[in-house]
């Protein structure tokens, strides 16, 4: 009986290695294709949006598939932008118009009033309809002004008072330690090696 091998659902370079790394455990083989359609994120939240990209790939490429979703959530935004983080300021999907409308939004507000979380959800989704979901969580304070020249998104806006660094400032090893989705990459690692959920580890897809 073979292992359990998972479509990673992401073009992302980055991403994938983050994953294959976080999630090497005996059995476990992973499948990048190049090809993977493109799944509308219709979702109420970041758990519907993961769940449907997991569901689609794992039923579209015939084996189980794991699929994230993932953003930030402002304190006094009442967790805006959430799932629109990426598309924040239009469909084009741009970083610093992004973290432009998101300092106008903020402007004003005092540092300790400027708390927010990066947030990821993560969903593996099998062809028996079984699934396992696992989310992490990154707390940090917006600043004022961007910091940094590495990562992507909000991160040189996302600041780390127990490290006195932005998400920007950091290495890429540093941040695949803590960031929201190494926290959600764990906490599935977890859910696979547990009673509950181990016999995947021997799903014949």
């Amino acid at each position: 009986m073979s292992g359990l091998k998972i479509l990673i659902a992401s073009r992302n370079r980055g991403k994938i290695k983050e994953i294959e790394a976080a999630l090497a455990l005996p059995g476990v083989d992973f499948d990048i294709r190049p090809d993977l359609p493109d799944v509308e994120e219709d979702g109420s939240d970041f758990f519907e949006n993961a769940m449907k990209k997991a569901r689609s790939y794992a039923l579209w490429s015939g084996q189980p598939a794991l699929a994230d979703d993932s953003g930030l959530e402002v304190d006094v935004l009442k967790g805006a932008p959430g799932i629109f983080s990426a598309r924040f300021s239009g469909p084009a999907k741009d970083d610093r118009a992004n973290n432009e409308k998101l300092l106008r939004m903020m402007e004003g507000v005092p540092f300790p009033e400027r708390g927010a979380a990066f947030r990821a959800v993560i969903v593996l989704y099998t062809l028996s309809g079984e699934w396992v979901r696992a989310e992490g969580t990154c707390r940090g304070i917006i600043l004022e002004s961007p910091r940094g020249e590495n990562g992507f998104g909000y991160d040189p806006l996302f600041f780390l008072p127990e490290l006195g660094k932005t998400m920007a400032e950091l290495t890429t090893d540093m941040k695949n330690k803590l960031s929201h989705r190494a926290r959600a990459l764990e906490e599935l690692k977890k859910k696979l090696l547990s009673q509950d959920f181990r016999h995947l580890l021997n799903f014949n897809s």
